[in-house]
């Protein structure tokens, strides 16, 4: 049996001198150490020997399973390395580097980080607040009482009977005026959700920008100066806008901002921006603030409708379908 053993090493040995690629290595490795390979079967075969002769045969069949297999290992580590060097391809340094996608901000975020950077230069802080709003906030503090139709359950997203996510930034506004004193000079920006059908104009959540202004001796004046500053920023100063009378429950005047626009024919049609006026004094004595004393005004606009306008985009749905086709463009 010992005879044995040796013979079928110096065979292993042998044999492993004649291999020269990868697919004989793995060959090589079935027939002799896999599980049913020469070499285990060889190991096998000691429990059926005498007991005196097993010590002596385990020792001689360990050391030639340990000296076929560090071989094989070793041809396997030189053969790996010839197959790699053989398949490694040229590199051309002088060649151009091939061009990484970088990724970069959404349109809506360019468009509201540029509505932020001019707002700012015109001494505005922002202001920011809860997505999910109690009534007190999305509602009663904002002049709309309860039988307005904009409370309708219908036409917002309810938590429960006193809890819904927020249907207006002006929300922001309120929180503001709870727990600062005037002056105040703040915009908001942030998601507004509104269960409205989706369609080219109309999404159930979109960004609301909404700016507002408290301090002594505040008139319409000094709103349509500011707004025609921003339009005239944003959209050149060639941009013709208008304001048209209007009613929010939470401004006493209030006004529709409209823009006159060109479409791809070139044909021109007022297109409105978003809504604005005065702040109502229900509103003041809601969070405290003398309207005696102080007067305010407050606007607001959706930061896809001034995206869309800006660049001409047709389809709201196409900020939020992610295709690359369309945000590289911007």
């Amino acid at each position: 049996m010992l005879e044995q053993f040796k013979k079928t090493g110096k065979e292993a040995l042998a044999d492993l001198k004649n291999v020269t690629d990868l697919a004989t290595l793995e060959e090589f490795r079935i027939k002799y150490l896999s599980r049913k390979g020469r070499i285990t079967r060889m190991l096998s075969q000691i429990g059926a020997l005498p007991r005196e002769e097993k010590p002596k045969a385990g020792q001689l069949a360990n050391k030639i399973k340990n000296e076929v297999s560090e071989a094989f290992e070793k041809l396997k580590s030189r053969l790996l390395q010839s197959h790699l060097g053989e398949s490694k391809e040229l590199i051309d340094v002088t060649l151009p580097g091939i061009p990484v996608n970088i990724g970069k901000p959404h349109v809506i975020t360019q468009t509201l980080n540029e509505l932020l950077e001019i707002f700012g230069r015109m001494g505005f802080d922002v202001a920011y607040g809860p997505e999910v709003e109690d009534e007190w906030h999305n509602f009663v503090a904002l002049n709309i009482g309860p039988e307005h139709p904009a409370r309708d359950p219908a036409d917002n997203f309810y938590v429960d009977d006193n809890t819904l996510l927020r249907s207006q930034t002006s929300t922001i506004q309120i929180r503001v005026m709870e727990r600062t004193r005037p002056p105040i000079r703040i915009v908001a920006p942030g998601r507004v959700y509104r269960p409205d059908t989706v369609d080219a104009t109309h999404m159930f959540m979109f960004y609301q920008l909404e700016a507002l202004v408290v301090d002594e001796g505040v008139s319409m004046v000094d709103m349509k100066t500011t707004i025609e500053q921003f339009i005239h920023t944003f959209f050149g100063p060639e941009t013709k806008w208008r304001f048209r009378p209007s009613f929010f429950p939470f401004t006493e005047p209030s006004a529709e901002v409209d823009l006159l626009l060109k479409d791809k024919s070139g044909d021109e049609s007022w297109v409105e921006m978003g809504g604005c006026g005065m702040v109502d004094p229900n509103v003041f004595d809601a969070v405290g603030i003398d309207s005696e004393k102080y007067t305010g005004w407050a606007f607001g606009f959706g930061i896809e409708r001034l995206a869309m306008r800006k660049y001409g985009i047709t389809d709201i749905r196409l900020f939020y379908e992610n295709d690359l086709r369309f945000l590289d463009q911007f």
